[in-house]
């Protein structure tokens, strides 16, 4: 009972806001909904300290029987193991403090029951997808949660911008769920079930052992390559992975994230920080043990999160909207968790996951709260000063920033949540053999330096110097209500504390006792047991990235303001490139949406337009009803046009007879 009051009060605090919400008024419609949350994100809490941090192993909860169709049999079940409540208290925790920081937020709107009816429906596909028991249910989550981002995006529809948004996240993913929904059928295939742990059992004696006979027996046709047993794992995997990159907005997939922004900043914190995006690392959590069977699947996850990581994090660098600048820094922090998760440090990738939903969360709620404080001005050129006129948002802002750049001191247990979970992905990355551990270890060292310097700038330029906003702007900052800082005091805890309690739980001495095989493990992970043991300087590196990003940040906005402006002159190029996001958009305007317009437009003008209407089935009609109406004309009513016909005729019949006779 406790587990299914979890997963569908979110889905009746969405159906009685979203039913009755004009009925019982946008306060009920609040309190509601985010009063149900606030009941599951304690339920969630209680199940992982029974799960995870007691001894329950694994089970599941059966809903109903869903489909039966020949060899494809399936129910709706509840599956419940420590990646479960790991995800239930990440998921359900943040869309609480997001439902009550709304209330104040939100204040003026006057569709608030739409609104809070759709961040109840996110919750709740959510949790459909980090529950799911078999393929199919999770397909069934992946895309309720891509529906409800649609509708959250695009929220304020009456915005272009926010309509644009919203249709881009849309298509953006449908092009990964496509690989998904490929990679599911791959999977159902080869191992006739979408049940995880029929698969995953069926899974670990598929592949045959090195030497044996029938290794090479062709198994899947795939885009016309014939594949053997680990040619078809390959393609599963990667198909899977194609899913989770659109999701988990990974390079290539990347572009719809930014524009995200467009919705309402909680949206922005709830789809960054435990929702939407932190779907693809689950999914690839939960499908380890198929993973774990083809090493190339895993070096192609390693280079994508790596480089992910690298390039979200140069962006990051110059972007002057608040909120971009921490949405490209998600995209980075995305990238540290595929890295984890494609070198088998599963637990160190769920680590960071967790982990960072506290103090991404944190991040987007103060940047709301300056927004709110500032008339709705996001570009942060024309902030400055404000720490003196919203000081409890602006330490709030300080402690998100030391979590996500890592403050801690390298070999103690002091430190705030980020210093543990990114400090283990750096390390394990130099721990693994992999034969791309070594480009991984570069570029996520070099991406640390970056976020320490763009998080601080952000810090300087928001709240430190003078004030750039307009007086008339200036005399109306003030800092945000209660309701909206509290929960900014609740994240502020995990952002501090969350690294040091759990991180023995998720990737330390109490690894094998937590996970009890909820993802995959290996022989105690090889990683792990050469993860304790790098050398300082290793370990010490995020630290050392940490200090060189705020140092340089420092210098630049706060010491020599004028620094940045003559970088950026004298590098004019390579400034426009990072501003312009590499230019990815422009450059998928060109190779798909401007050819997908000009085909369309050519199929409306010349195909639907001039074929069809002109020459087709309503070109005929129009030439029939052309003819009718001149043969109308002729109809006037007058007798002597009838009398004159008639002479016309009886003219024309003489004259064919005389000429006739003649002949």
């Amino acid at each position: 009972m406790l587990y299914l009051a979890i997963v569908f009060l979110p889905l009746a605090g969405f159906l009685i806001a979203g039913l009755f919400g004009a009925s019982i008024g946008a306060k009920a419609s609040e309190y509601v909904t985010t009063g149900l949350l606030i009941v599951v994100a304690i339920l969630s809490w209680v199940a992982f300290v029974t799960v995870g941090l007691g001894h329950t192993e694994a089970f599941k909860v059966p809903v109903l029987h869903w489909v039966e169709s020949g060899s494809l049999s399936f129910d709706w079940a509840l599956r419940i193991d420590t990646l479960t409540v790991v995800m239930l208290v990440v998921v359900n925790t943040v869309s609480a403090l997001v439902h009550a920081y709304s209330i104040g937020y939100m204040h003026h709107d006057p569709h608030r029951p739409r609104f809070f009816a759709y961040l109840s429906l996110f919750t709740f596909a959510m949790l459909m997808l980090v529950t799911a028991d078999n393929l199919a249910q999770m397909f069934f989550g992946w895309e309720g949660v891509g529906l409800a981002s649609y509708l959250l995006i695009g929220f304020w529809f009456k915005k272009p911008s926010a309509n644009a948004a919203a249709m881009k996240a849309f298509i953006v993913n449908r092009v990964g769920d496509f690989g998904f929904l490929l990679g599911i059928f791959t999977l159902f295939v080869l191992f006739d079930t979408v049940q995880f742990d029929t698969l995953f059992s069926a899974a670990a004696q598929y592949l045959p052992a090195e030497g044996a006979a029938g290794g090479d027996a062709v198994v899947l046709n795939f885009l016309g390559y014939s594949l053997d047993k680990q040619g078809a794992i390959t393609v599963a995997a990667l198909l899977l992975f194609m899913g989770a990159m659109g999701k988990s907005a990974q390079f290539l997939l990347h572009t719809w994230l930014p524009d995200a922004m467009e919705g309402p900043t909680p949206v922005s914190a709830l789809i960054h920080a435990a929702t939407m995006v932190t779907a693809g690392v689950f999914m690839v959590a939960r499908l380890s043990p198929i993973f774990e069977l083809s090493h190339t699947a895993l070096i192609v996850v390693t280079v994508v999160g790596a480089t992910t990581a690298f390039f979200a994090a140069t962006v990051g660098l110059v972007q002057n909207d608040i909120k971009r600048v921490i949405a490209y820094s998600t995209c980075s922090q995305l990238g540290y968790m595929f890295v984890a998760l494609g070198l088998g440090a599963y637990g160190a990738g769920i680590f960071h996951l967790f982990t960072h939903a506290f103090f991404k969360a944190l991040l987007f709620l103060c940047a709301g709260s300056v927004i709110h404080a500032v008339s709705d001005e996001q570009d942060m050129r024309h902030m400055g000063g404000l720490r003196k006129y919203i000081p409890k948002t602006y330490w709030m802002m300080i402690i998100g920033t030391v979590a996500l750049t890592g403050l801690g001191i390298p070999g103690t247990i002091i430190g705030t949540a980020g210093f543990f979970s990114k400090d283990m992905i750096i390390e394990s990355a130099f721990a693994s053999h992999s034969p791309v551990a070594g480009y991984a270890f570069i570029l996520l060292v070099v991406a640390a330096i970056f976020t320490s310097f763009y998080s601080w700038r952000l810090i300087f330029m928001t709240f430190h110097g003078q004030p750039r906003a307009s007086h008339d702007v200036m005399h109306h900052v003030h800092e945000s209500p209660y309701v909206m800082l509290v929960p900014l005091f609740i994240l502020a805890i995990g952002a501090l504390f969350a690294g040091v309690v759990f991180r023995e739980y998720f990737f330390g001495h109490e690894y094998a006792e937590f996970w009890k095989g909820a993802i995959y493990t290996g022989p105690e992970n090889e990683i792990l047991s050469e993860f304790h043991h790098v050398p300082f300087i290793v370990a010490a590196s995020p630290f050392l990235a940490m200090v060189a990003g705020f140092l340089v940040s420092w210098y630049f906005y706060i010491r020599s303001p004028e620094t940045p402006k003559r970088l950026a002159e004298q590098h004019h190029g390579l400034y426009q490139f990072l501003l312009n996001k590499w230019y990815f958009d422009e450059l998928y305007n060109f190779i798909f949406v401007r050819p997908a317009m000009a085909l369309g437009k050519f199929l409306w003008k010349r195909g639907d337009g001039w074929l069809i209407d002109g020459h087709g089935p309503d070109g005929i009609s129009a030439r029939v009803v052309d003819v009718t109406n001149r043969v109308v004309r002729l109809q006037t009513g007058y007798l002597y046009h009838y009398a004159f016909a008639m002479l016309i005729g009886v003219a024309a019949l003489v004259t064919w007879m005389m000429l006739g006779s003649n002949f």
